[in-house]
């Protein structure tokens, strides 16, 4: 993973979880800003702008970044179009020929803008559907499991799943490591604006380790980034608010 510079505190939340998204997507892309560059039509120093929260990069260049990494835009897009609600600046163009977009009319405008709402809500509508689909996976996967455990329990009363979440937190001491019964991972990166198994176990291993990540909703919101920060200046590593082997390590015990 990448050394990338620490955020400034006073960024908007809505633009500090889309840089994150991107440096995330760079990082694992495995490509050198050079590279990203050549790939997608924008100079360099247009992307350690973008990714430097120096500049709110264009839709288009998302669209480009995604096709790059082999990601569906749809999130990307949504992203920015938050995180434009909270830039003060105007984003920049790329200076590289054959890429410059055409000045927008009004009513281009308001195509892009209907475009990026439909994209928002189709985003919002996803969420959801695998929300349920998680919850009804869980309940048959509780059904199915047997009693036959030989790991210890910890009983430690911050670890106890809410009534309201659909992700349970059953703290277990298995191989000198601890697990929370959602996710067995060690490795895999989490920051703000990711969903899942993997989130909800982090969420539970903070909570038995006495720092609050909020619900347990299986949601990295902002929240939860806290928590991890919180976490990880206690535990000497790079705060940065995102979970990586690292944290993942010092999480597990």
């Amino acid at each position: 993973m990448s050394r990338w510079k620490v955020l400034p505190a006073e960024l908007d939340p809505r633009v500090r979880q889309l840089v994150i998204r991107l440096r995330r997507l760079k990082d694992h892309s495995g490509l050198s800003i050079r590279q990203l560059a050549a790939r997608t039509g924008y100079s360099a120093k247009s992307w350690e702008r973008y990714l430097g929260a120096r500049s709110l990069p264009p839709a288009e260049a998302l669209e480009a970044l995604a096709r790059v990494c082999g990601e569906d835009p749809t999130r990307l897009l949504a992203l920015r179009e938050v995180a434009a609600e909270g830039w003060t600046t105007t984003p920049e163009r790329p200076p590289a020929a054959g890429h410059l977009p055409s000045p927008e009319t009004p009513r281009s405008s308001e195509r892009r803008a209907l475009r990026i709402a439909l994209v928002a809500g189709s985003v919002t509508l996803v969420l959801a559907v695998s929300s349920a689909v998680l919850v009804t996976v869980r309940i048959m996967n509780a059904n199915n499991t047997g009693s036959s455990t030989t790991t210890t329990r910890s009983a430690t009363p911050l670890a106890a799943p809410t009534t309201a979440s659909p992700y349970p937190c059953r703290i277990q001491r298995t191989g000198g490591h601890w697990y929370a019964g959602n996710s067995r991972t060690q490795q895999e990166n989490l920051a703000v604006g990711d969903t899942g198994p993997d989130v909800a176990e982090a969420q539970c291993l903070l909570r038995r380790a006495g720092i609050s990540p909020g619900g347990i909703d299986g949601i990295f919101g902002p929240l939860t980034e806290h928590a991890v920060k919180a976490f990880q200046k206690r535990s000497g590593l790079v705060v940065d608010g995102m979970v990586g082997p690292h944290t993942w390590k010092a999480l597990r015990g």
